[in-house]
């Protein structure tokens, strides 16, 4: 009981630095970019005292692309670490194994179907882009699983499928690339690095849903997560429903990672870095990990934003890329780690 205390303190502790560090950094950016707003005037928009210019940059470009990326900093890291929670492996993570390749390919498909013809779509290209990336994103899942199934679910040949499929997503995404207008693959291109530039409070509006409601339920399953990594045979002896549980959580973590890329492109490690920080901070059991990797991965991908919007302003470094330089020497150190 008293080490349970302990954990729960130390786990109160990292929720409320963690949430004042994600408060501390949106307001910081708020007041960073092209158009620079001091404190002052910062402060004074927010409570309607702002002249017409810094209301329509604060309410009409910061707020919903910061608010976004806090949603899809979220709901990537939270599927990462269900997926290293499902397979066992500290390597797992949507961008890795193919299922954000998966969501992108459909993204990409939905594009070039209405190419030409998405402004006359109006608000049904935003609510129809999240669910033709779940639908990838779920085949993706769908391919990983049965390639991957060999009386159960090996962790190195998960990851292994999982890159080839990657591959293959990815090959599939360049021949649809190329048949594009020029306009369209640039803008595909900008996509698939990653990218929440030009995000707008019908965008949030969107993936909200996913995440109101996909975050609570994984944090309520958490208890299956914390039996599944005992392994399969114990978990099946403490009366778990091991593959009925695994296709549930599998089912969510892709749902998350489907909502995020369909309006955040391929971004990448996000869902690999974050839960291990958050694992380091309070520990291995989901019902903590969970929610601590939901603000950390908000922290992470609003840190990276910020970097990548005013690093060389007026031009912008797709936040994709900003994760992938913070994100690929870590995989390179646990790849050195693990056996």
């Amino acid at each position: 009981m008293d080490i349970d205390r302990i954990h729960r303190k130390r786990f109160a502790y990292v929720m409320m630095i963690l949430t004042v560090l994600v408060i501390l950094v949106f307001l910081f950016s708020m007041n960073l970019g092209s158009y620079p707003l001091s404190p002052l005037d910062t402060i004074k928009t927010l409570f309607g005292g702002g002249t017409s210019e810094s209301s329509l940059v604060l309410f009409g470009f910061r707020m919903p692309r910061m608010v976004l990326a806090l949603l899809i900093g979220a709901g990537l890291a939270v599927s990462g670490a269900i997926l290293q929670g499902v397979s066992r492996n500290e390597l797992a993570d949507p961008g890795i194994i193919g299922i954000n390749a998966g969501a992108g390919l459909a993204v990409v498909l939905f594009i070039y179907t209405f190419e030409g013809s998405m402004g006359d779509l109006g608000w049904f290209s935003l609510f129809a882009m999240p669910f033709s990336a779940l639908a990838g994103a779920f085949l993706a899942a769908f391919l990983i699983y049965i390639l991957a199934w060999k009386q159960g679910i090996s962790p190195i040949r998960l990851i292994l499928v999982g890159i080839a499929v990657n591959a293959g997503f990815n090959a599939l995404l360049i021949v649809f690339q190329l048949r594009m207008e020029p306009n369209n693959f640039s803008q595909a291109m900008i996509w698939l690095s990653g990218s929440i530039w030009g995000a707008n409070w019908r965008l949030v509006l969107s993936t909200l849903p996913w995440i109101a409601i996909l975050l609570p339920y994984t944090i309520y399953k958490s208890k299956h997560l914390n039996v599944l990594a005992l392994g399969d045979s114990i978990a099946t002896g403490l009366g778990t429903k091991v593959e009925k549980e695994r296709r549930v959580l599998l089912a969510a973590a892709v749902a998350l990672a489907g909502a995020c890329v369909a309006v955040g492109g391929g971004i990448a490690f996000l869902g690999l870095v974050a839960p291990h920080l958050a694992r380091r901070l309070v520990g291995p059991m989901h019902h903590f990990l969970i929610p601590t990797s939901a603000v950390m991965g908000a922290l992470l991908l609003l840190i990276a934003d910020t970097i990548g919007k005013n690093l060389f302003t007026p031009a912008e470094i797709p936040v994709g890329l900003v994760v992938s330089a913070i994100g690929a020497p870590y995989f390179i150190y646990l790849l050195m780690k693990t056996n």
